[in-house]
């Protein structure tokens, strides 16, 4: 046999141009990685970014709780020491009221009383500037919300736990009751 029977099957352009083709998509296939070889392993920096995003942000809501906190206990702090203070002053509104209602019409018009209702006024007014008010008792129904009954009493002509006599005042601050009234209730 000679040398041109065994002659190799000529190409043809359109078979070259399938083959380049083909061995175009294998090489870009093998550049690329599989979409279940990314799925399986994740980039380390992008995991290291969402812990550390992750970690911010809880850092952050954390440091947002802490201040409204700190506000919270601040005013808390302010409302106990302000009550404080006008628990230590009611008294001192307690002593001006009784010396007043002692005194006779004729000892009211004396300077020193004038001076003595001055005071009592000016302590009335930064009470209730601070939110003091007091607790309306005689008359009223008994409610032990606000009134202390130390006393009860049968009263025909008062309707049943009405409040006949106030011993102390009572006192609520911002609506709050501060100091209950210490009163006697008719049966």
């Amino acid at each position: 046999m000679s040398k041109k029977n065994k002659k190799e099957p000529e190409k043809k352009p359109q078979d070259a141009a399938v083959n380049s083709e083909a061995e175009q998509a294998e090489e870009q296939a093998a550049e690329q990685p599989d979409a279940e070889d990314t799925e399986k392993k994740p980039d380390p920096l992008q995991a290291q970014i969402e812990e550390l995003d992750d970690r911010l942000k809880r850092t952050m809501a954390e440091f947002d709780n802490y201040r409204k906190r700190t506000e919270k206990e601040k005013a808390s702090r302010f409302e106990m020491g302000q009550r404080s203070v006008v628990e230590k002053l009611l008294p001192i509104a307690d002593i001006f009221e009784k010396g007043l209602g002692s005194l006779d019409e004729e000892a009211l018009s004396q300077p020193f009383a004038q001076g003595m209702e001055q005071t009592h006024r000016q302590l009335a007014d930064m009470l209730s500037s601070l939110g003091v008010a007091p607790i309306e008792a005689v008359g009223t129904p008994f409610n032990p919300d606000f009134h202390n009954a130390v006393m009860h009493v049968e009263d025909g002509e008062q309707p049943d736990n009405t409040v006949i006599e106030e011993f102390q005042k009572g006192y609520t601050m911002n609506g709050t009751v501060i100091r209950y009234s210490m009163v006697k209730v008719a049966n």
